[in-house]
């Protein structure tokens, strides 16, 4: 297959507030009063679960209807542990990002105990989100 590419950019509204697009949708983020925003938008950290809860559920699908699994109800939960250290005081022993992320899928359906375990493990072999979040991305920075 070819390689898709996707964007987002915006601008800085404030020192909290960035409004960006993605195709046609504006995407809207701040931080809460703890962190200096006004909360008038989720925070990037949240869009980063809000974005795995969201890949997970489209692959969860795609998964389900190639091994002919119905899928009656499904319910994702999803939360992560982040120490602000580094963010706000660059304390060099603490990572800027999430230690750890938890993700709970509540499945209704038809399917067998074994044949869900392994619906589950292709949808967290194929789903992009989760591959970008468990392995390391090249991502580079520049002016």
């Amino acid at each position: 297959m070819s390689i898709l590419q996707f964007s987002h950019s915006g601008t800085s509204e404030n020192t909290t507030k960035f409004v960006g697009e993605s195709r046609q949708f504006q995407i809207t983020i701040d931080e809460p009063p703890a962190l200096g925003g006004k909360d008038e938008a989720a925070n990037p950290v949240e869009y980063t679960l809000a974005s795995l809860a969201g890949c997970l559920n489209v692959v969860a699908h795609l998964i389900a209807k190639e091994l002919e699994i119905e899928i009656h109800s499904l319910k994702i939960n999803v939360e992560g542990d982040l120490d602000p250290g580094k963010l706000l005081t660059g304390d060099a022993t603490q990572r800027a990002g999430f230690t750890d992320i938890r993700v709970k899928l509540d499945v209704e359906s038809n399917a067998e105990p074994e044949l869900l375990r392994q619906w589950l493990a292709v949808v967290r072999d194929r789903c992009p989100v989760t591959d970008n979040l468990a392995n390391p991305t090249n991502v580079e920075i520049v002016l």
